[in-house]
Parts: C-alpha cells; sequence; structure tokens
C-alpha cells in the first residue's frame, strides 16, 4: 500500500495517482496537508506552504 512520504500515512492507489509527483512520490496526504494545499500542489511538493515562520 502507498504511503506519504511526509507523514509514512497509508494512502490509496487512487490518491497517490492523482496527487504525487511525475516519479511517483507522494510529498504530502490529508494526515498532514490541508485539502488547499494539496488542491495547489503540496501532493506533488509543487506548492510553497507559508506556514507563519
Amino acid at each position: 500500500m502507498p504511503e506519504c512520504s511526509n507523514c509514512g500515512a497509508h494512502v490509496t492507489e487512487q490518491y497517490k495517482r492523482v496527487f504525487a509527483d511525475n516519479t511517483g512520490t507522494l510529498h504530502a496526504c490529508p494526515n498532514c496537508r490541508s485539502q488547499c494545499e494539496r488542491y495547489h500542489g503540496a501532493g506533488a511538493g509543487l506548492a510553497e506552504v507559508d506556514n507563519g515562520n
């Protein structure tokens, strides 16, 4: 079963297919990023997330 490379949570094959980068690496999942961040590419490592620092 695929997992998030950021937090190690398990995800479905379908989730990985949609949100992973071109090499198949999933950089974020529902456990470690918000829906908005994932929508803007955080799952594929594309979004820069402002955490207030």
